[in-house]
């Protein structure tokens, strides 16, 4: 009996150590703990299996999404998808963006490159272990390659960022914002920085949908979200430090207008011929079969050529393609510890556009114009947004500006930065940035938007700001050009006999001037507006006084016309009750969130009339509704405690795979305007636990 025994807990240790031989196996290069928002929690044996995870956790959460853009960035869609590509195709491949990016993969320290493979390795198993999963019209983009992430990350910064195909050539490109700020200890009533993070772009599923993740491994401790087939953190925070985004108006590319002779373009008084070279570019057919398309493509001295939709033949230019240090300087300032150790990262000058906001434990914070600027002789910033002279080698910029001479802040003596894409010029108030003071080029002079006005008001209505005010204003869905205007607007119209003149004005006078969904009023003043400044609210031809950087906290203002203005009330009227029925219908009564199936009822509006946490909401739809099209996406909130404090949102969910339930579990707080816990810790993290996966 005794020897049966033993021969029992032999064979019982025996298959407890195959069992421990088996889990060690399967966790051979890390875990991932996705929380109950389908956050994944990222931990890694090594860099490398950090990245593996990445890769892996993305495909799960956006693996069509993913592989279609990958796809995309090949040059090879109209040959997977259809000739509905073919534009986008001609872009990619006359750019030269995926050989490049074949280059650019060489171009890494053997670590990166081994990153960059383990990322997309991380992709391929996946795909293979879950083929259900992925749907069967983008799997034959499959396997990726490091290269495929280093190409498409070209192509989103250097090809939809800078050189837009929709401003180039009128097809498609990227359109977007963000909001940033950060808070010193000296106006924090904490005494700790504060750091916000808010990019603005659309909702529906594309080359700019977000994705949050923590990554832990080795020396590494993030949190923060990224585009999706980006396998580093653009916003991003540590135990000590954190940083953000926002779109610039850094201009990374120039356009030059031929002047055409004898089969090739004039240069410096002589007739120079086009380099040539021929490219097929394999389209599907409707019927499923697939034909050859030849283009050439024209090369100057300046780069590939293209004809513009109004016939003008232009070389397009495009600065940092010499510079393929774009992802490794957003790692190591992930990575960075110290403001010394970030400001090192960012002194490289690899990411080619983007304002950075950064703010730390020790109580540092930066703003700065970040880009690769070309030097130029002259010109200003509008000579050089339109096309230039092509036959002259004086417009032929060779060199760009180093880190030293980029506007920026740092640490300044009012407590704050703050960004919502426009210009250098108040990104604290008072400014140390002067124009005068950059070369014409750098940035504009005017763009100044009530979005950012209203920032900056925000951040110095009280001298100290605690965490709460922090998120509070964050919210703040209260319109600056209703405070601006309204007092004008109601005393020109309490003259008028105008019965919907009348009823109006009464509406507006009992409107506290915000847009949140509950607001009576916010529907009345927002026809007004759009006629006062536009469809786009972009127009200052009706006020009395246009913005100027003389005061540009507090202009434009005034009524150019104040009858025509209150004409236009009187027609908002009109038009309001005809559209809503009652001129006092609540704001959120037609207009929503929607993301999957879930809809609720939404807040906020145009950063144009002065809304801080903007959105964009399409067209009234036959239920007599409009759903938001882009706006607030990744929000995160920081305040650098200890333990460290964090809150944030993916407003549209961080996941549209098909039969997903985090597509649409987070827009009902943003409805609410609350945030959620961000859970890092270990124990946190399995508090809330949904699904294990070693890897």
């Amino acid at each position: 009996m005794k020897k049966f025994l033993r021969r029992i807990y032999t064979l019982s240790a025996l298959l407890a150590v195959f069992a421990l031989t088996a889990q060690a196996e399967t966790t051979a290069h890390g875990e991932i703990l996705w929380d109950t928002y389908g956050v994944p929690h990222i931990y890694g044996k090594t860099e490398a299996g950090v990245f593996y995870g990445f890769g892996y956790a993305q495909t799960q959460s956006h693996g069509n999404l993913l592989i279609h853009l990958y796809g995309e960035s090949r040059g090879r869609a109209s040959e997977y998808w259809g000739k509905e590509f073919l534009t986008s195709d001609q872009w990619v491949i006359i750019n030269h963006i995926h050989e490049r990016g074949e280059e650019w993969y060489k171009a890494q320290t053997p670590q990166f490159r081994a990153d960059m493979d383990a990322f997309a390795h991380g992709i391929n198993d996946y795909a293979a272990k879950h083929p259900d999963a992925i749907d069967p019209a983008v799997k034959v983009v499959l396997p990726i390659t490091g290269v495929d992430i280093i190409a498409h990350a070209h192509r989103l910064t250097n090809y939809s960022y800078v050189a837009s195909q929709a401003r180039i050539l009128g097809g498609g490109g990227v359109a977007g914002g963000s909001n940033a700020w950060a808070i010193a200890p000296s106006k924090s009533a904490s005494g700790h920085t504060l750091l916000l993070a808010n990019p603005h772009l659309p909702w529906a599923p594309g080359q700019l949908t977000y994705y949050e993740a923590q990554l832990e491994g080795p020396g590494i401790h993030m949190y923060g979200a990224t585009q999706v087939g980006l396998p580093v953190l653009r916003f991003c925070f540590n135990n000590d430090l954190g940083f953000t985004n926002t779109v610039n108006q850094v201009i990374g590319d120039t356009a030059y207008k031929l002047t055409l002779a004898d089969g090739g373009y004039m240069f410096d008084g002589k007739v120079l011929p086009f380099k040539t070279e021929e490219r097929t570019i394999r389209v599907k057919q409707d019927d499923g079969t697939v034909k050859d398309d030849v283009i050439t493509i024209r090369s100057t001295v300046q780069g590939p050529v293209f004809v513009k939709p109004n016939g003008d033949t232009i070389a397009l230019r495009v600065a940092g393609l010499d510079r393929p240090g774009m992802l490794q300087e957003y790692w190591d300032m992930g990575k960075a510890h110290n403001f010394e150790e970030f400001q090192a990262a960012l002194k490289r000058v690899q990411v080619p556009t983007f304002n950075i906001v950064y703010g730390d434990r020790q109580g540092h914070i930066l703003y700065i114009y970040n880009g690769v600027v070309p030097i130029h002789p002259d010109g200003d910033f509008k000579y050089w947004r339109t096309d230039v002279p092509g036959d002259t080698s004086s417009t032929l910029w060779t060199k760009i500006h180093p880190y030293e001479d980029l506007p920026k802040v740092i640490d300044p003596p009012t407590g704050f930065v703050q960004n919502t894409n426009d210009p250098p010029w108040i990104v604290t108030w008072p400014s140390p940035l002067k124009p005068a003071d950059f070369p014409a080029y750098m940035a504009p002079l005017t763009g100044v938007t009530m979005r950012s006005q209203q920032s900056v008001k925000l951040l110095m209505s009280k001298p100290k700001l605690t965490y709460d005010d922090f998120v509070e204003f964050k919210f703040t869905n209260h319109a600056l050009l209703a405070d601006r205007m309204l007092p004008d607007l109601l005393a020109a119209a309490a003259s008028s006999d105008d019965p919907n003149v009348k009823d109006a004005a009464a509406v507006l006078k009992n409107w506290d001037h915000v847009f949140n969904p509950e607001s009576k009023g916010a529907l009345l003043f927002e026809m007004w507006a759009s006629r006062f400044m536009g469809r786009n609210f972009m127009s200052e031809a009706n006020f009395a006084k246009p913005f100027s950087l003389k005061d540009p906290v507090e202009t434009p203002t005034g009524l150019k016309d104040p009858v025509a203005a209150v004409k236009m009330l009187g027609d908002a009227a009109i038009d309001t009750r005809k559209q809503f029925g009652l001129l006092e219908r609540p704001y959120g009564d037609f207009t929503k969130f929607r993301a999957g199936e879930v809809s609720v009822p939404a807040g906020s509006g145009s950063g144009s009339i002065g809304i801080f946490p903007s959105m964009i909401f399409g067209p009234f739809g036959k239920g007599g509704t409009r759903d938001a099209i882009s706006g607030e996406t990744w929000i995160s909130m920081v305040e650098f405690t200890t333990p460290l404090k964090a809150e944030g949102l993916m407003t549209y969910g961080n996941s549209t795979q098909p039969g997903t339930k985090h597509r649409s579990d987070q827009v009902a707080l943003l409805g609410e305007r609350k945030l959620r816990t961000l859970w890092m810790t270990r124990p946190e993290i399995e508090r809330h636990l949904e699904e294990e996966t070693p890897y």
